[in-house]
């Protein structure tokens, strides 16, 4: 039921969303073709279902959102440019939609959610979306893994004051660590491990929660 939805969720309203993306420029195919089969509207209230494929963020509660589909299309694509695609850490799990994604594309998802509500109601939520390759655990995000790294790629899905450096050594040669980074004024920015060293490609302006240490 989830999965097909009905009017203003239905196949064809997704298939408008698709097309908006190719039009903002996402080219990555793979992407495209999770983004057509992950429902948006089952990661959001019902009251706010007929907006899921609006290009909006969306409250989910708790003073977190989800991010709008350009977004999500973004940051997936630049973390599946990446050679391998074997793990990948997600910190900021929200309400799972970005992480429904990642499963996707990744063999394992491991995703870090501060908020205790949320891990609970996105557990429930992608189980019955039959997706078990996603490993969620209530934690403060901000240190990442470092005891399952070296990780294929990073995401962040809230705003880091600064640039998170000490992720930077928890990723696999090859890999992309992808965030927004700022207070008010926040960008999108990636860093990827190459073998002379890192380096790091400024991209857009974004607008995401602020990053906040401890748990909830």
């Amino acid at each position: 039921m989830l999965a097909q939805g009905s009017g203003m969720t239905s196949v064809r309203t997704r298939t408008r969303m698709l097309e908006r993306l190719r039009a903002q420029g996402i080219c990555d195919e793979a992407v495209l073709s999770v983004m057509g089969q992950i429902p948006r509207h089952a990661f959001v209230d019902e009251a706010l279902a007929h907006k899921a494929y609006d290009d909006v963020s969306l409250p989910i509660g708790f003073a977190q959102t989800i991010s709008q589909p350009y977004i999500v299309a973004r940051m997936s694509e630049l973390v599946n440019a990446v050679p391998q695609h074997g793990i990948i850490l997600e910190i900021g799990t929200g309400c799972g939609y970005q992480t429904s994604i990642l499963a996707k594309l990744f063999k394992t998802v491991h995703s870090i959610e501060r908020i205790g509500g949320l891990v609970r109601n996105t557990r429930d939520r992608l189980s019955e979306l039959q997706i078990h390759n996603a490993r969620l655990r209530h934690a403060d995000g901000s240190k990442g893994l470092p005891e399952l790294a070296p990780f294929d790629a990073i995401l962040i899905t809230a705003a880091a004051p600064i640039v998170p450096e000490n992720l930077m050594d928890q990723l696999a040669m090859g890999g992309r660590l992808v965030f927004p980074v700022g207070d008010s004024d926040q960008e999108l920015r990636m860093i990827e491990r190459l073998p002379d060293g890192f380096t790091e490609t400024r991209l857009e302006k974004v607008k995401f929660v602020p990053m906040l240490p401890g748990t909830v």
